[in-house]
């Protein structure tokens, strides 16, 4: 990246107006928002939900998505006003000379095509290359984009790579016809820590070296701090504070930025557990496969009642599998799993209804996790009734008590469908729902990763009071180790279907660790701006950087 001062202005926005609708009322989302991008530079805009980061990348390539308008302003891409050409003008722009990643590879490829198939359809169509030629291309940026196997890995479908790769993939897509401009809008946030670092570097590495242009969304600060030359802060649709980077890391001077800026205070306080007390879970030396291919080898930690266990590692460390074998949705090849000393049926169709009903789960997409046809009332009230029999008037009182519980107005929201709620609002709804069941224990799976760090520290107090007003035992699924430090009171490090190190918050956080754990510790950025460019140099110096083909 590069200063701006040296580049010709490649787009121009101003007044830009944007507006939503809901309930066939129109209402302002993006309030005469003001750009300015030089080629080669990175703007970074960052913000809260709602603050109108995506709508305005979108705007970027004269795009606005179903139910909402460009109302005003104008939006220049190097001298053409997108609002005064046609919608098939703009489109042949798109792909082209303007191109965008999404926050989800694994929902913006199609499932029955190649990845190398779908790298040469933008180039093909649009007359930029042949078929052949463009095949060469994509081979030439996987191995730029660090891809293992770069003259292979284009011939696999995309379940067959992993979440990093998969995110690589469609960068290398992005790039596919030279844009002069790529909209990056949260490409990194689903990612575990040492993923991420390497999609980062990857990224920052491929736009510097062809000189383009980048709009960088995101919610994370430290991330935000590595990619942008300049950073712009998002309120409501209307900018805050908008400076060269470390200007604005170091010296923000609006009240709202500095409490972005101070976000993540909360933190858990935390106890040990006394010796004559018995986990409430207790997960025994499971042994696990997938078909013939095994996930875990002899897991074993104990959850105890009102604590906290976050179990930690990259994708592919066996996380999200023992929380199947916990749920009984993979039966376990060796060992079991116990609550309250007894031991569950491996198979959840073989376990009561009663011990199905103490073990909930709060999933990571709370877009995907709820169904957008049904009322908030019918989403939280059928496991009431499933589980505790519940109907008419106690019904409706147990579901306003649960909308209460969690922050929630009842009067408000009972009668709404999902899609008339934020991120957090939806993430607040399936946490009433796991609570329906009146669990003692939850399986937390990402529950945070996906939420700005606002609304991701609001569910973390919401899930720290309800532990401690209900007894609760969480076991916190998670590659945010900031999210460790404010949850936890155990943490459970896993690699390769194994965990490598255990213990209390507090000593798993103080050297020495194993290398495993150092490695995920080091991969946490900072707000330093130089911070990613000298842990790079440092892994490649000291030889222990990660192995691509590992994320």
């Amino acid at each position: 990246m590069t200063s701006s001062d040296n580049h010709d202005m490649l787009l121009t926005m101003r007044g830009l107006r944007i507006e939503g609708q809901s309930d066939d009322e129109w209402s302002e989302i993006v309030k005469g928002v003001d750009i300015d991008l030089h080629r080669g530079e990175v703007l970074g805009l960052i913000g809260e939900s709602g603050a109108g980061k995506s709508t305005i990348g979108l705007a970027a390539m004269g795009y606005a998505r179903p139910g909402c308008k460009i109302s005003g302003g104008e939006i220049i891409f190097d001298g053409i006003n997108l609002l005064e050409i046609s919608e098939d003008e703009r489109r042949k722009l798109r792909g082209v000379r303007i191109a965008y990643v999404a926050q989800s590879a694994a929902a913006s490829f199609n499932p029955a095509h190649r990845l190398i198939e779908q790298f040469t359809e933008g180039p093909v169509e649009h007359g930029v290359s042949n078929r052949a030629t463009a095949e060469s291309d994509a081979k030439t940026l996987y191995g730029k984009l660090l891809l293992p196997d770069p003259d292979n890995i284009g011939y696999r479908y995309p379940h067959q790579v992993s979440g990093g790769q998969l995110q690589r993939a469609m960068t290398a897509m992005a790039m596919a016809c030279r844009p002069d401009l790529i909209i990056f809008d949260e490409p990194t946030t689903a990612l575990d820590v040492t993923t991420q670092i390497e999609v980062l570097a990857t990224i920052k590495n491929i736009v510097e070296e062809f000189n383009t242009a980048a709009i960088y969304i995101t919610h994370d600060l430290a991330v935000v701090a590595q990619m942008a030359d300049r950073i712009k802060v998002l309120r409501f649709g209307e900018t805050v504070e908008e400076a060269d980077t470390r200007t604005i890391m170091s010296h923000p001077t609006e009240d709202y930025t500095k409490t972005l800026w101070a976000v993540r205070s909360f933190k858990k306080e935390s106890e040990g557990v006394a010796k004559s007390v018995k986990p409430l879970v207790s997960v025994k030396n499971v042994t696990a496969a997938y078909g013939d291919v095994p996930v875990l080898h002899e897991v074993s930690f104990d959850i105890y009642r009102g604590k906290t266990v976050a179990v930690v590692g990259e994708s592919g460390s066996g996380k999200s599998t023992t929380a199947r074998v916990i749920t009984g949705l993979l039966p376990p090849r060796e060992g079991a799993v116990y609550v309250n000393e007894s031991k569950l049926p491996g198979d959840y169709r073989r376990r009561s209804k009663d011990q199905l009903r103490h073990a909930q789960m709060i999933y990571q997409m709370a877009d995907t996790a709820v169904n957008p046809r049904h009322r908030i009332r019918d989403i939280i009230g059928r496991p009431v009734a499933f589980y505790l029999g519940l109907s008419g008037n106690q019904l409706e009182q147990r579901i306003r008590d649960l909308l209460s519980m969690i922050e929630l107005e009842p009067d408000v929201y009972i009668d709404r469908y999902p899609g008339e709620l934020s991120g957090g609002q939806k993430q607040r709804i399936c946490i009433a729902r796991a609570l329906a069941a009146e669990p003692e224990f939850i399986i937390c799976d990402e529950v945070t990763s996906a939420l700005d760090q606002i609304v991701a520290e609001g569910i973390l107090k919401l899930l720290d009071r309800l532990q401690r007003e209900l007894d609760l035992a969480y076991m916190f699924i998670t590659h945010d180790l900031a999210t460790v430090r404010a949850i936890s009171d155990e943490v459970v490090v896993m690699l390769e279907g194994r965990i490598v190190e255990q213990g209390p918050r507090e000593e798993m956080f103080k050297p020495p660790h194993h290398k495993y754990t150092d490695l995920l510790l080091s991969s946490v950025p900072e707000m330093d701006p130089d911070w990613l460019d000298e842990l790079m140099a440092q892994r490649q110096r000291e030889g222990v950087m990660e192995s691509a083909s590992s994320s």
